[in-house]
Protein backbone atom coordinates (compact mmCIF):
# COMPACT_ATOMS: atom_id res chain seq x y z
CA UNK A 1 0.00 0.00 0.00
CA UNK A 2 1.39 3.40 -0.92
CA UNK A 3 0.07 6.81 0.25
CA UNK A 4 1.42 10.52 0.77
CA UNK A 5 1.33 12.76 3.65
CA UNK A 6 1.31 15.81 2.53
CA UNK A 7 -0.27 18.55 4.73
CA UNK A 8 -1.42 19.48 8.17
CA UNK A 9 -5.51 20.02 8.72
CA UNK A 10 -5.67 20.93 12.48
CA UNK A 11 -3.54 21.06 15.31
CA UNK A 12 -5.18 20.98 18.76
CA UNK A 13 -4.31 23.25 21.46
CA UNK A 14 -5.71 21.97 25.66
CA UNK A 15 -7.16 25.00 27.25
CA UNK A 16 -8.54 25.57 30.26
CA UNK A 17 -10.89 28.71 29.96
CA UNK A 18 -12.39 28.58 26.25
CA UNK A 19 -13.68 31.94 26.41
CA UNK A 20 -10.27 33.63 27.30
CA UNK A 21 -8.48 31.58 24.52
CA UNK A 22 -10.73 32.57 22.21
CA UNK A 23 -10.39 36.25 23.01
CA UNK A 24 -6.88 35.59 22.58
CA UNK A 25 -7.22 33.88 19.13
CA UNK A 26 -9.79 35.75 17.68
CA UNK A 27 -9.49 39.06 18.97
CA UNK A 28 -5.38 39.84 19.32
CA UNK A 29 -4.89 37.37 16.56
CA UNK A 30 -7.58 38.20 14.18
CA UNK A 31 -8.12 34.44 13.59
CA UNK A 32 -11.54 33.09 12.29
CA UNK A 33 -13.98 31.64 14.26
CA UNK A 34 -14.86 28.17 12.15
CA UNK A 35 -18.78 27.61 13.08
CA UNK A 36 -18.89 24.03 11.37
CA UNK A 37 -17.72 22.54 15.33
CA UNK A 38 -20.04 19.54 15.95
CA UNK A 39 -21.49 19.97 19.39
CA UNK A 40 -19.43 17.56 21.44
CA UNK A 41 -19.21 16.30 24.91
CA UNK A 42 -16.42 19.00 26.02
CA UNK A 43 -16.64 22.79 25.57
CA UNK A 44 -14.19 23.71 22.25
CA UNK A 45 -14.00 25.73 19.41
CA UNK A 46 -11.97 25.50 15.53
CA UNK A 47 -10.70 28.15 14.23
CA UNK A 48 -9.60 28.99 10.76
CA UNK A 49 -6.53 29.64 9.15
CA UNK A 50 -7.70 29.19 5.78
CA UNK A 51 -8.13 26.81 3.23
CA UNK A 52 -8.47 23.45 5.38
CA UNK A 53 -6.21 24.42 7.54
CA UNK A 54 -7.86 24.92 11.43
CA UNK A 55 -6.49 25.28 15.27
CA UNK A 56 -8.88 23.22 17.65
CA UNK A 57 -8.82 24.16 20.98
CA UNK A 58 -10.50 21.98 23.50
CA UNK A 59 -11.22 22.84 27.04
CA UNK A 60 -9.88 19.61 28.68
CA UNK A 61 -8.32 18.96 31.87
CA UNK A 62 -4.45 19.34 30.78
CA UNK A 63 -1.95 16.43 31.63
CA UNK A 64 1.24 17.93 31.07
CA UNK A 65 3.25 19.65 33.37
CA UNK A 66 2.84 23.83 34.17
CA UNK A 67 6.62 23.55 33.63
CA UNK A 68 7.39 25.38 29.70
CA UNK A 69 10.73 26.10 28.57
CA UNK A 70 11.06 29.80 28.28
CA UNK A 71 11.44 29.27 24.83
CA UNK A 72 8.69 28.15 23.03
CA UNK A 73 10.96 26.84 19.94
CA UNK A 74 12.32 24.86 22.65
CA UNK A 75 9.13 23.15 23.44
CA UNK A 76 6.33 21.98 21.31
CA UNK A 77 4.54 24.28 19.04
CA UNK A 78 2.80 24.83 16.16
CA UNK A 79 4.41 26.85 13.10
CA UNK A 80 2.12 29.24 11.57
CA UNK A 81 2.96 31.66 7.93
CA UNK A 82 1.70 35.43 8.77
CA UNK A 83 1.91 38.42 5.98
CA UNK A 84 3.71 40.56 8.61
CA UNK A 85 5.86 40.00 11.43
CA UNK A 86 6.43 43.05 12.28
CA UNK A 87 2.60 43.80 12.20
CA UNK A 88 2.33 40.90 14.65
CA UNK A 89 5.35 42.26 16.71
CA UNK A 90 3.24 45.48 17.42
CA UNK A 91 -0.03 44.16 17.92
CA UNK A 92 1.55 41.57 20.74
CA UNK A 93 3.46 44.07 22.07
CA UNK A 94 0.70 46.63 22.56
CA UNK A 95 -1.47 43.49 24.50
CA UNK A 96 1.32 43.13 26.65
CA UNK A 97 1.90 39.66 24.93
CA UNK A 98 5.72 38.48 25.44
CA UNK A 99 7.90 36.88 22.13
CA UNK A 100 11.41 36.08 21.73
CA UNK A 101 12.76 36.00 18.51
CA UNK A 102 14.09 33.20 16.75
CA UNK A 103 18.06 32.26 17.09
CA UNK A 104 18.07 31.15 13.15
CA UNK A 105 15.34 33.41 11.32
CA UNK A 106 14.77 37.43 11.95
CA UNK A 107 11.42 36.82 10.73
CA UNK A 108 10.11 34.00 12.97
CA UNK A 109 9.00 34.47 16.67
CA UNK A 110 7.93 32.32 19.52
CA UNK A 111 5.02 33.37 22.30
CA UNK A 112 2.60 31.56 24.01
CA UNK A 113 -1.05 31.69 24.42
CA UNK A 114 -2.99 32.41 27.76
CA UNK A 115 -2.78 28.60 28.35
CA UNK A 116 1.08 28.32 27.82
CA UNK A 117 0.80 26.75 24.20
CA UNK A 118 3.81 27.62 22.27
CA UNK A 119 3.13 29.11 19.11
CA UNK A 120 5.72 29.91 16.02
CA UNK A 121 5.04 32.45 13.73
CA UNK A 122 6.83 32.88 10.48
CA UNK A 123 6.57 36.19 8.42
CA UNK A 124 8.26 37.37 5.29
CA UNK A 125 12.16 37.18 5.42
CA UNK A 126 13.33 40.36 4.97
CA UNK A 127 14.72 42.07 1.87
Amino acid sequence: MKFNIHSILHASFLVEDLDRSLAFYTGILGIQLDDSRPDMSYPGAWLSLGGDQQIHLLQLPNPDSKIRPEHGGHDRHVAIKVDSIDELKKCLTKNGIAYSQSQSRAHVIFFRDPDNNALELIGHPEG
